[in-house]
């Protein structure tokens, strides 16, 4: 059975995040149900990560079996046709047969997320799925400063969810930057892996850095703490992007 990774793109509002599930959609559901029309049969669709219900990405990447041999064009098509009924949020941007070894998870060496911060007093319009509003001003040089004190590899268990399943605390995080563009603050960072809501949570805990509630020393100080109660509160989900995973 030919193997075929697909780079997905999704808007994350209104869907229930990555994993499938029985009374919501979801992308991993919706990917599943248009594979099945091409297959004739049903097939599970593995991901590079799951990402939370109201998360985006622009560069969500997949591993599928395919029944029989198949063009990747009309693999990237096919499900496209399938999905605008399914759900018009989510796209194939490409697909490519590989070998059957390649794993979408476990081959992947960095992941790459986006953070979106609006900076402004005025509530949002077009953009209040696709990021945080913050009405109070955030000093994005001193957010900056701060976040370098997260890069390396340290215990996360402060910026780590409840529910994380990870078996260890330990991350190496290579960059986490913070910089602004007009009413906007973006936050850029990368790893090979991230446990659940760390993203979240190191936003959450930088924009009290930004409103001069915390300076950096007290950021370090959350991350020795190694307790999620000391760390700030979970951004809003519809702020984050997975933009690109590297193999």
């Amino acid at each position: 059975m030919p193997r075929f990774k697909l780079t997905v793109e999704y808007d994350g509002t209104g869907l229930a995040g990555w994993q499938r599930q029985n009374d919501f959609p979801s992308v991993q559901g919706c990917l599943e149900t248009a594979l099945g029309k091409i297959n004739g049969v049903w097939k599970e669709v593995v991901s590079a990560g799951r990402t939370d219900a109201g998360v985006h990405a622009l560069g969500q990447v997949v591993h599928v079996d395919m029944e029989k041999p198949i063009l990747p064009y009309n693999v990237m098509h096919g499900i496209n046709f399938h999905l605008l009924e399914l759900s018009p949020n989510i796209i194939v941007k490409h697909a490519e047969q590989v070998s059957d070894d390649f794993h979408a998870r476990f081959s992947a060496i960095k992941r790459k997320y986006f953070y979106r911060i609006i900076n402004r007093s005025a509530r949002l319009s077009l953009d209040k799925y696709r990021a945080w509003h913050i009405p109070e001003r955030l000093d994005s040089d001193l957010m900056h400063e701060a976040a370098q004190l997260l890069v390396g590899h340290h215990d996360f268990s402060t910026f780590r969810s409840t529910q994380c399943q990870s078996n260890s605390p330990f991350k190496t995080l290579e960059r986490l930057d913070v910089t602004r563009l007009l009413d906007e603050v973006h936050i850029h960072t990368e790893s090979r892996s991230f446990l659940h809501h760390q993203v979240r949570n190191m936003v959450g805990s930088l924009r009290l850095v930004g409103n001069g509630k915390w300076k950096p020393a007290d950021l370090q100080a959350a991350l020795l703490a190694k307790d999620r109660k000391y760390g700030g509160e979970t951004a809003q989900p519809q702020g984050l992007y997975l933009t690109e995973v590297v193999y």
